[in-house]
């Protein structure tokens, strides 16, 4: 880690301005308080303010190494205290840090408009990007000049005089109101508690839902069993429970995040986060956000994310309701949302004779972690060495590898796995960094990478044992996670993750594939009691019934991607109305799609956190984007004959995981696949057309 600018003042007192000597840099947690967030963004700051001054100041005329350079290599204090607060607020939060969020993310929001909206800044880059044909920039430096020059337009650094100083106040708010919004939600996650405090309560649970729910009760201060409001406890209870009655209570619970009490209701900052979006998306001259968010991304307009969705949402819309009649035909009263997937496990049983008592049992954590490093090493060429004490965590549960190629044992990074959920922990799974790789002026900064889960940790002494759907996340974050961690370019500002939204979920979707692949799965899903590798015949009947309910699971995710685009497809005037209604237009939108009361919205907008606390605003159908991308990916080991083919891995090396965003996402596509992705076999992996 590059300390050599780290300030002084203070220093001694506070351990996010000292230099850090600990293994690979990582922060010394264990001497970090949230008091010290206060002083150490201040000093960051000001370091970050003097380093932008130092370039715009300059007597010098604007050239590439006097500006885009200066500006890549700006903000490391900065960024090292932000990467550290928001990993803690996000995997081990407090109230103490909520306060420092509370306080600080307007004051961070306006030092980063300051800088975006910084006229003489912004003039120094336009001079440069004017000449750019002329410069014999090589490819990666044309890239990084064109994609700052785009960042700089895309946060308004083109408006003059009262709508620049509007601009600022704008983005003050938003920041203010984001923080909120996922204040709100977490606290709406962990506060909530379902006792189940008899075997009555229990019925149906299998093995490991019971030990997990535990374990939940436990970590909470409980006895017994309960459920928490965690993705890796509701589902499942969801599917297994026979107690109708405490399934309407837990799906309840879950769709009513954000909503839970007045003082956490969420609906008012989204109106509020929704009005100045769109005043912004004015300022910039997009008649909506959708439209200004979409530049910046491989579909470039609305219409485009639409075709998308539509061809997908008419497939599986016959297929729900087909299967909705199968499910009617099992129950005794009408279904509900929080039947279907307890029905749908029924079935599932009956015609697939897969049960998670019977499953669970090959897919232990351990092995599936083993399982993910060795697709990386036979497809990369890395090796992955656990540090077992010497590197800082933040939590106990926090694991720590050092990623080497084995070829010549060079360090490539740092990764580090946090998997268990916890009420100090938001929902759901994530990739984030501690520190990003870089190299500039011959200076190789290598990446420290952490992946977020929230599996529900079995009782101590019990190995943790995940659903077939957990190896599929744990797969999918990690495929982040070689994103972050191969990235080999010069400039921060392209490494790693650093890429369109559309294409960011393409290298963690693809490694999927190798997470459920029988030759994956015959090699490393073994008993937890026997040490047996799993039976083909358990194989076949899991990939069967993988593709069982996959229109019910597609329309979800697609009525909340719907639902995402037309929120931020609307227009000023319509948000401004004084009766506009977040629950109004929720239902509305229901009504227009068809969206059957069944089945519902994968995340409702009271909770939508991707949308309003996570970035993916008119952006959650990147998730499908980039499955059109993965799917047909895959297909090209498919067609080598090898899962592990080293020149097709090599490729996908080259032009994916270790560019960054140093190329155009379409360009890089083609140079791995030799064409543009097809969409056929997104539609036959989930069962919309015939394989």
């Amino acid at each position: 880690m590059d300390t050599s600018t780290t300030p002084s003042a203070a220093a001694d007192a506070n351990p996010l301005l000292q230099n850090w000597h600990t293994p690979h840099g990582v922060p010394p947690f264990e001497r970090i308080d949230p008091s010290h967030f206060a002083a150490a963004f201040e000093a960051a700051m000001a370091q970050q303010r003097a380093e932008i001054d130092a370039i715009t100041t300059q007597a010098d005329a604007p050239s590439f190494d006097n500006t885009l350079v200066a500006l890549d290599a700006s903000g490391r204090l900065m960024d090292r205290v932000e990467s550290v607060f928001y990993n803690l607020r996000a995997s081990e939060s407090s109230e103490g840090l909520r306060a420092v969020e509370r306080d600080w993310a307007p004051r961070l929001a306006v030092h980063r408009s300051a800088i975006s909206l910084n006229a003489e800044l912004f003039a120094r880059v336009h001079a440069v990007w004017t000449q750019r044909e002329q410069l014999g920039l090589d490819p990666e430096s044309l890239r990084l000049l064109e994609r700052v020059h785009l960042d700089f337009e895309l946060e308004g650094a083109l408006l003059q005089g009262p709508a620049r100083e509007r601009q600022a106040a704008i983005d003050e708010r938003l920041a203010e109101l984001h923080a909120r919004f996922g204040q709100h939600v977490l606290a709406d996650e962990a506060q909530w508690l379902l006792p189940l405090p008899d075997e009555a309560a229990l019925s149906g649970l299998p093995h490991a839902l019971r030990a997990a729910c535990a374990a939940a009760a436990q970590a909470r201060g409980h006895s017994g069993h309960a459920v928490a409001l965690s993705r890796s406890l509701v589902m499942p209870f969801l599917t297994h429970s026979t107690r109708r009655d405490l399934r309407e209570a837990v799906w309840r619970a879950w769709v009513g995040r954000g909503e839970h009490t007045p003082e956490r209701d969420t609906r008012g900052p989204i109106v509020e986060i929704m009005r100045l979006r769109a005043e912004s998306s004015a300022l910039k001259g997009h008649a909506t956000y959708a439209d200004a968010a979409l530049k910046d991304r491989m579909a470039l307009r609305p219409s485009a994310v639409y075709e998308l969705l539509a061809q997908v949402w008419d497939r599986a819309l016959p297929k729900a309701r087909a299967d909705l009649a199968d499910l009617q035909a099992l129950a005794d009263h009408p279904v509900e949302a929080w039947d279907w997937a307890h029905l749908a496990e029924r079935i599932r049983q009956q015609r697939f004779d897969v049960s998670d008592d019977e499953v669970k049992p090959y897919f232990s954590l351990d092995r599936m972690i083993d399982a993910m490093f060795d697709c990386a090493g036979r497809l990369f060429g890395l090796r992955f060495v656990e540090c077992t004490e010497s590197v800082p965590r933040y939590h106990p549960d926090v694991r720590a590898w050092e990623v080497r190629w084995s070829a010549d044992d060079r360090l490539v990074g740092l990764f580090m796995g946090d998997n268990f959920a916890r009420p100090s922990k938001r929902g759901g799974a994530w990739m984030s960094s501690l520190r990003q790789q870089s190299r500039i002026g011959g200076r190789e900064v290598t990446p420290q990478v952490v992946n977020n889960n929230n599996f529900a940790k079995a009782p101590e002494g019990e190995p943790t044992l995940l659903s077939f759907d957990d190896v599929r996340t744990l797969f999918h974050e990690f495929g982040h996670g070689l994103h972050g961690l191969l990235s080999q370019v010069r400039f921060e500002r392209l490494s790693g993750t650093n890429v369109l939204r559309d294409f960011v979920e393409l290298p963690s979707q693809l490694f999927e594939h190798w997470g459920d692949h029988p030759e994956v799965l015959r090699r490393h899903a073994r008993h937890v009691q026997t040490g047996e590798p799993i039976p083909d015949a358990l194989i076949a009947r899991l990939k069967a019934a993988g593709r069982f309910n996959q229109a019910y699971e597609t329309l979800r995710y697609t009525a909340s991607a719907l639902l995402d685009m037309a929120l931020h497809s609307l227009d000023a005037a319509t948000l401004n109305a004084a009766d506009f209604s977040v629950d109004r237009f929720e239902r509305e939108q229901c009504e227009a799609l068809g969206v059957m009361p069944q089945v519902g919205f994968m995340h409702r907008l009271p909770h939508f956190r991707h949308l309003f606390d996570g970035g993916y605003a008119a952006g959650y159908y990147v998730y499908m984007w980039a499955e059109v991308l993965d799917a047909d990916a895959f297909t090209a080991f498919e067609e080598a004959g090898d899962l592990f083919h080293p020149e097709t891995a090599q490729r996908l090396l080259a032009n994916v995981y270790s560019v960054g965003g140093s190329r155009e996402p379409g360009a890089t596509y083609r140079a791995f696949r030799g064409r543009d992705a097809r969409i056929e076999p997104m539609l036959r992996d989930r069962g919309l057309i015939d394989a």
